[in-house]
C-alpha cells in the first residue's frame, strides 16, 4: 500500500511539475518585467521632460527677446504685442516645472503653444 501511495505521489509530482514551473517562471518574468518597465519608464519620462523643458525655454527666450525689442516702442500697435508677450511670459512662469503629476500639464502646455503661435502671427514670424 505504501509503495502504491509513494508511486502516486511521485507520479503526481511529475504531473504537477509543469504547472509549478509555469507558475515560478511567470513570477520571475513578472518581477523582471516590472523592473525593466520602471527603468524604461523613468528613462522615457526624463527624455520627454527634457523635450518639454527645452520647448518652454525656447518660448521664454523668444518672448524675452521680443520684449526687449519693444521696450522703447510706445505706439498702440506695439502695445498690443507687448501685452501678448507679457501674458506669454506670465504663462511660462506659472508653468509647473517641478510637478509632473499636475493634471493640467498638457492643457497648459497647449495654451502656451497656442499663445506662441498667435504671437508669431502678430509679429509676422514663421514657426
Amino acid at each position: 500500500m505504501e509503495a502504491a501511495a509513494a508511486g502516486r505521489d511521485m507520479f503526481e509530482e511529475i504531473v504537477m511539475a509543469e504547472e509549478r514551473f509555469h507558475g515560478e517562471g511567470y513570477q520571475e518574468g513578472y518581477a523582471d518585467g516590472s523592473h525593466v518597465g520602471v527603468v524604461e519608464g523613468r528613462r522615457y519620462g526624463s527624455l520627454l521632460g527634457a523635450k518639454i523643458g527645452s520647448e518652454i525655454g525656447f518660448y521664454l527666450g523668444f518672448a524675452l527677446t521680443w520684449q526687449c525689442l519693444f521696450q522703447k516702442c510706445t505706439d498702440e500697435k506695439n502695445n498690443k504685442k507687448r501685452r501678448a508677450l507679457d501674458y506669454l511670459i506670465r504663462m511660462i512662469q506659472k508653468f509647473p516645472y517641478e510637478d509632473p503629476t499636475y493634471d493640467k500639464l498638457q492643457e497648459d502646455l497647449e495654451k502656451i503653444r497656442g499663445k506662441f503661435k498667435q504671437l508669431c502671427h502678430q509679429l509676422s514670424q514663421v514657426t
